[in-house]
Order: structure tokens, then C-alpha cells, then sequence
């Protein structure tokens, strides 16, 4: 849908977020953009390893 993004636009995006949050905050952001990831693929880790619970048989 959106391609592959070049180096030309990355910096155009640098640039908008460093003009909507600003130099302090953007540090703040992608800490916590890091750790938001983190925790999604933790979960979607834990998810696949659960057994649905209409799956399991008892004989």
C-alpha cells in the first residue's frame, strides 16, 4: 500500500515529529514506543503458547 520508505522520507517524518513534540520530549517518546513493542510481542508470545479452551479433550 505505502511501499518501501527511503531515507528522504524518514528524515520528513524526523522532522514532523520533532516539530509537533519537540526536541525534550521525543526521547520520552521512543522509550516508550520501545517499551509498548516490547510488551505487545511478550503478549502475542503468551497468547500462542495458551491452548484455546474448547481445544482440550479429556478422555
Amino acid at each position: 500500500m505505502f511501499g518501501r520508505l527511503g531515507g528522504g522520507e524518514l528524515i520528513i517524518i524526523l522532522v514532523i515529529l520533532l516539530l509537533l513534540f519537540g526536541a525534550r520530549k521525543l526521547p520520552d517518546l521512543a522509550r516508550s514506543l520501545g517499551a509498548s513493542a516490547k510488551e505487545f510481542r511478550k503478549g502475542i508470545e503468551q497468547g500462542g503458547e495458551e491452548e484455546p479452551p474448547g481445544d482440550a479433550q479429556d478422555t
